[in-house]
């Protein structure tokens, strides 16, 4: 979580996973129970080690661009590197594209970080113009202005056939 402006306490990780997966949740479901897709949690194989997740959510922040449903990545900063966020985040876009028909998945992150907008240029994802102040990000972090990346369903598809 090198680009937020605070890293998550044990308690507020715990809220994060039910949010996400509501496997717990009495009376409302998390996202994944709702939809049947999230955020998925990512391990290496052959070890069974959770070091992150991956995957497609509809942001909850109010977004110049929403509707829409991002692609996303947080993994443990000892597996940065190793091509796992692309990997899962292809399987992640093509499942949106694929099972759910999407037209369209965005990407976004602060200016400064290089790492993830190079994996949103792996993904094929190009690049918006103009940039936005991210809403839920505090003003006194330096992290409000975000880039935004694209992917349409046409242009996935002709990358990927």
């Amino acid at each position: 979580m090198e680009f937020f402006p605070s890293t998550l306490s044990r308690l507020e990780s715990d809220a994060l996973a039910e949010r996400i997966t509501g496997a717990m949740a009495q009376p409302l479901p998390g996202r994944i129970a709702q939809r049947g897709w999230g955020w998925w949690a990512v391990e290496v194989k052959n070890k069974h080690r959770f070091i992150g997740f991956v995957g497609i959510s509809v942001p909850t922040a109010d977004l110049p661009f929403n509707p829409c449903v991002e692609v996303g990545w947080r993994l443990d900063y000892s597996y940065w590197g190793y091509g796992y966020a692309t990997e899962a985040a292809q399987a992640a876009i093509a499942f949106g594209f694929r099972v759910l028909a999407l037209d369209n998945i965005v990407s976004f992150t602060t200016l400064n970080n290089q790492r993830s907008q190079a994996v949103m240029r792996k993904l094929g994802m190009q690049r918006s113009p103009q940039t936005f102040i991210h809403p839920s990000v505090p003003a006194d972090t330096g992290l409000q202005e975000h880039c935004l990346y694209e992917l349409s369903s046409a242009d996935w598809r002709s990358q990927n056939h």
